[in-house]
């Protein structure tokens, strides 16, 4: 007991405690999700937020302490996103044949996303700030903070919305796809990723390959869509 005091004093004050905390937290959170059958419930995404935070919470660790550990696993997020494309790239023929229809859906429901958040936020009569800010939620979170930027909402709540709603994606996805039935894979994997961005091609890629490549298309949709359409949007607004 004494060595894991020590233990927890040494990594508490360096940045390994960021890192070790990130990486030992979803290791078990993933373990948990294969023993229960990756059900949607356990996503160890969704479990490692929750835990990590308490964790925080509870020690009183500042958060620009925590990310300078966990900086390094932010860092890999940019070639996890980039090696999406690969999937994407083994079924390159059968994308260029539907390319007028995937841009089609894509615009649809990005902009039904988008539209349903600020109208319900507006009808709440949330302020300005927080419904631009709500705006890019289905846009990956980088990109999400640098719309909100630039149509004049506050990038770190845009960035908390894109989470959540990536999380809340990711864990009723199935059972709403359930509910409605027949639908394939690739239009499952295709709304998942519109609607919830990485969080969900991520949860796609662990049902079925093709529901992954088609999730991870919807992201990129989306990001190319969301950045170039919606600072023109907002001024009209």
């Amino acid at each position: 007991m004494q060595d894991f005091v020590q233990l927890w004093v040494y990594l508490s004050t360096t940045p390994l405690f960021g890192l070790t905390a990130t990486i030992v937290t979803y290791v078990l959170a993933q373990a948990l999700y294969q023993r229960v059958g990756q059900a949607p419930w356990a996503n160890p995404v969704l479990w490692t937020v929750l835990v990590l935070a308490v964790l925080l919470t509870v020690s009183g660790t500042p958060y620009p302490r925590y990310f300078s550990g966990a900086q390094f696993i932010h860092f890999l997020l940019g070639p996890a996103v980039v090696a999406l494309a690969w999937p994407l790239w083994q079924r390159r023929g059968e994308l260029r044949r539907r390319l007028g229809a995937i841009m089609l859906a894509g615009l649809a429901g990005g902009a039904a996303a988008s539209v349903s958040a600020v109208a319900l936020g507006w009808a709440l009569g949330l302020p300005d700030e927080l419904l631009r800010s709500l705006a890019p939620k289905s846009v990956t979170a980088p990109v999400a903070m640098g719309i909100a930027e630039q149509i004049g909402g506050i990038p770190a709540l845009a960035a908390v919305f894109a989470v959540l709603t990536g999380l809340i994606g990711a864990v009723s996805g199935k059972y709403l796809f359930d509910a409605i039935g027949g639908l394939s894979m690739q239009a499952r994997g295709f709304a998942l990723g519109t609607a919830s961005h990485g969080i969900g091609a991520a949860r796609a890629l662990q049902v079925n390959p093709d529901a992954g490549a088609y999730a991870a298309l919807a992201l990129g949709v989306q990001v190319l869509l969301a950045s170039l359409l919606m600072p023109l949007v907002a001024r009209w607004f």
